[in-house]
C-alpha cells in the first residue's frame, strides 16, 4: 500500500506544474489574440491618419521627402515612376533610428492600377511588395517574412494605402510577455511546493497521532479513544471506539464465562470426588449420586459449549421456515424422556406457523425451553407445547405444572448460572441465558409467566414474518 503522503505530494506537485504550464500557454495565447487586434487597430488608425495628410494636391516632391523620412540605415524607402524606382537624392541624410522596432514596421503607396508609387523601407528589397487588391487585413508573405497589412483606398486622390507590421513584430512581444508571466511562475514553483509539502504534513498529522495513540495501548486499555479529531476522522474514531466496545463487552463476557463455570464446575466435581471417595469406602449407595453427579457435569459442558459458540458466532441470516415440524420432531425426540417420568407431552395449535429464523437455532432455542419443562415437571406433570399468533405476530408458548419461579427472580432467573431457590432438580443455570441469547438473535422476545396454581408459562413471540 503506498504512502497516501507521498501520493498526496506527487499528485498536487502533477497538479500545480499543469496548471502552471496551463496558465502561462493560456496567458500567452490570450496575448496573442489581444495584441493581434490592438495592432489591428493601430495598423487602421494609422493608415487614416496617413490618407488624411495626402491629397490630390500632394506633389512628387513632397512624396519623395516622405520617402526619405521613411528610409532606416540599410533600408531605404523609394519612389517610384512608372514601375521604375527613382534615385534617392544624395544631398538629404536617412533618417535616424530611434528604436530597433521600427525595422518591423513599414509603409505603402499603390496607384489605382496596382502600381507602385512610394514603398517604405524593407518592402522594396526583393521585388515590389505585393500591392492590396481590396480593403480591410490580410497576412503577406515577402522576401522571407510574414507581414500583417492593412489597406485602404483613398478615393480622393485614387491612391491605395498599405501599413504593415512583420509576424516576427508580434511573436516577439508574445513571448516576452509569456516569458515575464513564467519567470514569477516558475520563482514560487519551488515555494509552492514546500508550502503544499507542509500542508499535507500538517494535515495528515492527526493520522499519525491517531495511529500512535492506538498502537501504543496495551491489551488491557479498553478504554475510548478521545483524541480531539478533525471532522473527516470522526468517523474512523467513532468505528475505532466502538469496535473497542465490542471487544471490551466480548473479553467481559468471556471472563465472566470463564470464572462462572470454574465456580459452577468447582461444586459437582468436588461431589463427584467425595461420592468416588465414599464408593471406595464402601458405600453403596454413593455410586447413584456420582452418576447424577456426572449427569449434570455433562449437562453444564453441553450448555457451557453452546454459550462459546453462540459468543463467538456471528449473526447468520434469517430465512422463513415453518417450525411446526421442528416441534413435533423435538417432542418426537424428547417423548422417551417423559414416558419414563410418566409425564404428557402434548402439542396443540396451529398445524403450520412461519417465522424468520436459522433453522438450528431455533431448534436450540425450543429444546432449551422443552428440556427446562421436563426437568422442573414432577412426575405424572403435563407439558404443553401450543402454536399460535397474537396479533398476527407467530408465537410458540411452552407450558408445564411444575413449580414455577419465584416472583422475586422471574427478572434475573435468565442470567448465568442463576437458578431458583429449589436445587432438587440438577441443572446448569444456563438454559434460558441460551433461549434469551438465540431470541435477541432472531429478534424475538421471550417472556416468563407463573401459572396458578402451579406452573410455568414461557412464550416466545417473533415479528411478523
Amino acid at each position: 500500500m503506498r504512502s497516501i503522503r507521498r501520493y498526496l505530494a506527487r499528485t498536487l506537485a502533477l497538479v500545480l506544474a499543469m496548471t502552471a504550464l496551463l496558465t502561462v500557454t493560456a496567458a500567452y495565447l490570450i496575448t496573442d489574440h489581444e495584441l493581434e487586434e490592438i495592432l489591428d487597430a493601430q495598423l487602421s488608425l494609422q493608415g487614416r491618419i496617413v490618407a488624411g495628410l495626402i491629397s490630390p494636391a500632394t506633389t512628387r516632391d513632397e512624396y519623395r521627402r516622405i520617402a526619405q523620412r521613411l528610409a532606416l540605415p540599410g533600408h531605404e524607402a523609394r519612389t517610384y515612376v512608372k514601375d521604375e524606382a527613382e534615385p534617392t537624392s544624395p544631398r538629404v541624410s536617412i533618417a535616424p533610428l530611434y528604436h530597433e522596432e521600427e525595422r518591423m514596421l513599414s509603409i505603402g503607396f499603390w496607384n489605382a492600377d496596382g502600381s507602385p508609387h512610394l514603398l517604405g523601407a524593407r518592402w522594396n528589397e526583393s521585388g515590389h511588395f505585393p500591392a492590396p487588391e481590396k480593403e480591410g487585413y490580410r497576412w503577406v508573405e515577402y522576401a522571407g517574412d510574414r507581414w500583417r497589412v492593412f489597406s485602404l483606398f483613398d478615393r480622393a486622390d485614387a491612391t491605395w494605402i498599405s501599413v504593415g507590421v512583420r509576424a516576427d513584430f508580434l511573436e516577439e512581444i508574445v513571448e516576452r510577455m509569456a516569458l515575464n508571466n513564467l519567470w514569477p511562475v516558475l520563482f514560487l514553483l519551488p515555494l509552492l511546493l514546500w508550502l503544499m509539502v507542509r500542508i499535507i504534513r500538517r494535515g495528515l498529522a492527526p493520522i499519525a497521532l491517531l495511529s500512535w495513540q492506538v498502537q501504543g495501548r496495551d491489551g488491557q486499555d479498553l478504554t475510548p479513544i478521545a483524541l480531539d479529531v478533525p471532522q473527516e476522522l470522526d468517523g474512523l474514531r467513532r468505528s475505532l471506539n466502538d469496535f473497542i466496545d465490542r471487544l471490551g463487552k466480548t473479553l467481559e463476557r468471556e471472563r465472566r464465562l470463564t470464572a462462572d463455570a470454574a465456580h459452577e464446575l468447582r461444586t459437582p466435581l468436588a461431589a463427584l470426588k467425595i461420592h468416588l471417595d465414599n464408593v471406595q469406602a464402601g458405600e453403596a449407595d454413593s455410586l447413584q449420586k456420582a452418576a447424577i453427579g456426572v449427569k449434570r457435569l455433562q449437562r453444564v459442558v453441553e450448555q457451557l459449549l453452546v454459550l462459546a459458540r453462540l459468543d463467538r458466532a456471528s449473526g447468520t441470516p434469517l430465512d422463513r421456515i415453518d417450525i411446526y415440524p421442528v416441534v413435533v420432531e423435538l417432542t418426537a425426540d424428547l417423548w422417551p424422556l417423559a414416558h419414563a417420568r410418566q409425564q404428557e407431552l402434548a402439542v396443540q395449535g396451529l398445524t403450520r406457523l412461519e417465522v424468520r429464523a436459522d433453522p438450528v437455532e431455533v431448534g436450540i432455542l425450543l429444546r432449551n425451553l422443552l428440556d427446562n419443562a421436563l426437568r422442573y415437571t414432577p412426575e405424572g406433570g403435563l407439558i404443553e407445547v401450543e402454536l399460535c399468533r397474537r396479533q398476527g405476530a407467530p408465537q410458540v408458548i411452552v407450558r408445564d405444572t411444575g413449580p414455577g419461579i419465584p416472583d422475586e427472580l422471574l427478572g434475573t432467573v435468565t442470567e448465568r448460572f442463576r437458578r431458583a431457590s429449589d436445587q432438587r432438580t440438577t441443572g446448569s443455570g444456563l438454559g434460558l441465558s441460551i433461549v434469551v441469547e438465540l431470541a435477541q438473535r432472531q429478534k424475538a422476545q421471550l417472556k416468563l409467566a407463573n401459572r396458578t396454581p402451579h406452573g410455568l408459562e414461557a412464550s416466545i413471540l417473533w415479528p411478523q414474518p
